[in-house]
């Protein structure tokens, strides 16, 4: 193996047959699947035992490999996930053929859409375009949400919702409880036009405990979920993280997706100067606040939080308007602020009211509140400078209340804030508002505000404190990069080999050097070994291969589809067995990826499946058999067929194998193979 290892390396390494004895390790398998076969070792055992050892393997590799510097190419194309919204797979992007026929359950938040459907630019018109969406596409829809609406009983009944649905959607609603015979109940209605409606959620304690077993009967028959209730995000629940392990495609809706880009636009720094304008108090947000202050070039404090802040600048500030377990949140913010050179600005002026006479109100400098007055509201002075520093902006966000916690009503300060943020954003300044109090104040002075509006501030204000949104990390990822096919093969008319979790890259660029009339490309997780594969492509100067750190289940569709050339072979090999868990096992070759395969191998091309593991490969060919779409059949070893006599076959057909591969043959245990071939049109 060591010759294998130096073409890759430019270097000699111990053979890996020495790699923690290899071969003595590899014996101990042997001996497990021996006990296995007498029920004296678990198949988790096992496949922990196999993990270890192509996990030891893929380090020892890395380990000795050069440690370059890699080009900024490769950092900006290497498919991470961003650390802050991660890219997932969106309704918008989903192939719509692949909605024929299926069942996908839609989570809604029905709370929005019968508080605000008359709205036409409200939420509520677009989580309705993403039902009429699907249904128009041919799929079999089934509605779950929990809803509650103040003041109106009749609106929390079952029947009442369906027939409120029935009439938005202009189609026949059907109301389905969640009872002993709800799973027969959607197999018989599944072949029928209607949309069903799963009564109210919050009636179950098991949505609230994310129960495995309440989301497996809630995903009963389903093939894919969209996610539509973006409010609900923060929360696990169900119906938004659970049923994801039981779809082969989770989703975002329309909804979901805009409500996703507009928490993209808080975070980026497009455009400058950026400020944020916040309103109410500091308690819970100071985390939320310190990240304003890493994309901000300034904070405009209106609210509670402006004592807490004036109080750490030193300022005096009338002792009864300070909470004491903030102080220290407010100095970090206030030190994080000037070390990165961010402008704070804080109320000059107050408006206050008499304690002892509620109708008398007078201006008193920020500095010097009368004891017995209280502010209600920023004063003249402070609405001058605001309104002098923002002229500037080129990107605004309003967030929060202009309002204390002493006054009970819409301040003036906020009505006239709102008249300045509305002439901006006519004038090419993006803005951004949060909360609703401050939505309703801003549409107040305009139907037409050109503005992106967000009336839950909870969500707004978890996503800032760097809370997990537990019902976007549950969807399906996507490549977050548009590929520059051009720059990254010299001849993008070459036809396209992909290796699914290609590992350490020894069998791709083996193959790269033999075959100079394809392109490959290696998609895998682990973004250490795709650095060292890509320094090995620059450093050889190889032109007809590249590696992408990503997810190929549920990414390969998005990556693949926009190649110019035709994709003439697909190989997985020994994908690392997973048994701890049912609803991720065999995680790798799943539904979403085999369907991508079937729909994007050129007729005529191949899929090459094999692994050491015999219960990995024959649920690899179940899986490809199963979803394959009838467009793949299983290629045998003609020349040689009663080696296997299951059909698995004797050789590799490429005769190029793996660094697993070679590990597992030179310790003499056997590899299960399989080619699949993809029928031409004609056959």
């Amino acid at each position: 193996m060591s010759y294998v290892l130096e073409f890759f390396l430019g270097y000699s390494l111990p053979r890996i047959s020495n790699f923690h004895n290899g071969c003595t390790k590899y014996q101990d398998l042997q001996q497990i699947r021996l006990r296995l076969s007498y029920g004296k070792c678990s198949v988790v055992q096992k496949c922990k035992k196999i993990r270890f050892l192509r996990q030891g393997l893929n380090l020892e590799l890395a380990d000795h490999a050069d440690l370059h510097s890699f080009r900024e190419e490769a950092e900006a194309c290497d498919g991470r996930d961003s650390d802050i919204l991660p890219h997932v797979q969106t309704l918008r992007n989903f192939p719509e053929e692949e909605l024929i026929g299926k069942v996908v359950m839609v989570r809604l938040d029905l709370t929005i859409l019968l508080r605000e459907h008359k709205k036409r630019q409200s939420p509520a018109a677009c989580i309705i375009s993403t039902i009429k969406y699907l249904h128009k596409a041919g799929a079999k829809l089934i509605l779950i949400s929990n809803w509650s609406v103040r003041a109106d009983l009749q609106l929390l009944k079952l029947e009442y919702v369906a027939e409120f649905l029935s009439s938005e959607l202009e189609q026949k609603v059907i109301p389905v409880e969640f009872g002993s015979g709800f799973e027969q109940s959607l197999m018989e209605d599944r072949h029928k036009s209607d949309i069903l409606l799963l009564e109210n959620l919050s009636h179950f304690k098991q949505e609230q405990a994310n129960s495995s077993e309440f989301a497996r009967r809630l995903s009963s028959g389903v093939d894919i979920f969209v996610n539509d209730a973006f409010f609900q995000s923060h929360k696990i629940l169900a119906s938004n993280v659970g049923i994801t392990g039981f779809c082969y495609a989770s989703i975002a809706g329309f909804h979901f997706d805009e409500r996703m880009s507009q928490l993209k636009k808080i975070i980026e720094m497009n455009k400058r100067p950026y400020f944020a304008i916040v309103g109410g108090n500091l308690s819970g947000k100071a985390a939320a606040l310190l990240f304003l202050s890493s994309r901000c070039d300034g904070l405009v404090f209106v609210g509670d939080a402006a004592f807490q802040i004036m109080h750490a600048f030193g300022l005096p500030v009338p002792m009864e308007l300070v909470e004491q377990e903030l102080l220290e949140a407010a100095h970090v913010l206030v030190e994080a602020a000037k070390a990165r050179g961010v402008q704070i600005i804080l109320p000059k002026d107050f408006w206050c009211l008499d304690d002892y006479y509620p109708s008398q109100m007078k201006i008193f400098p920020a500095n010097h509140i009368m004891d017995g007055w209280k502010p209600v509201d920023v004063g003249p002075n402070t609405l001058e400078e605001m309104i002098s520093v923002l002229s500037r902006c080129k990107k605004i966000l309003w967030i929060g209340a202009v309002k204390f916690s002493s006054s009970h009503q819409e301040s003036a300060g906020a009505s006239n804030l709102a008249a300045m943020l509305y002439n901006l954003s006519q004038k090419n300044c993006d803005l951004i508002v949060v909360g609703k109090q401050a939505c309703e104040t801003i549409v107040g002075k305009s139907s037409h505000v050109t503005a992106d509006m967000i009336e839950n501030a909870s969500i707004v204000w978890e996503f800032l404190k760097g809370r997990k949104l537990h019902g976007l990390l549950a969807l399906d990822r996507a490549y977050p990069f548009e590929l520059n096919w051009d720059a990254l093969y010299a001849n993008t008319t070459l036809p396209l080999v992909v290796d699914v979790g290609s590992g350490n890259g020894l069998f791709l660029t083996r193959m790269a050097k033999m075959r100079k009339d394809w392109n490959f490309l290696g998609l895998e997780r682990n973004e250490k070994l795709v650095r060292r594969c890509l320094d090995h492509v620059s450093q050889s100067g190889m032109t007809n291969g590249y590696f992408i750190a990503t997810n190929a289940t549920s990414t390969f569709r998005s990556i693949v589809s926009s190649y110019p050339g035709d994709l003439v072979l697909v190989s997985i090999q020994c994908p690392n067995p997973d048994f701890n868990k049912t609803e991720h096992r065999w995680r790798m070759v799943q539904r979403s990826l085999v369907e991508a395969i079937a729909d994007l191998v050129a007729p005529d091309g191949k899929v090459f499946l094999q692994s050491d593991v015999k219960e990995v490969a024959v649920r690899m060919k179940k899986e490809f058999m199963k979803y394959g779409k009838g467009k793949l059949t299983v290629m045998h070893d003609l020349e040689d067929i009663t080696s296997h006599q299951d059909g698995w076959l004797n050789e590799n057909p490429f005769g190029i194998r793996s660094d697993w591969e070679q590990h597992v043959i030179e310790c003499g245990a056997p590899m299960y193979r399989l080619l699949l071939l993809k029928s031409s049109p004609s056959g």
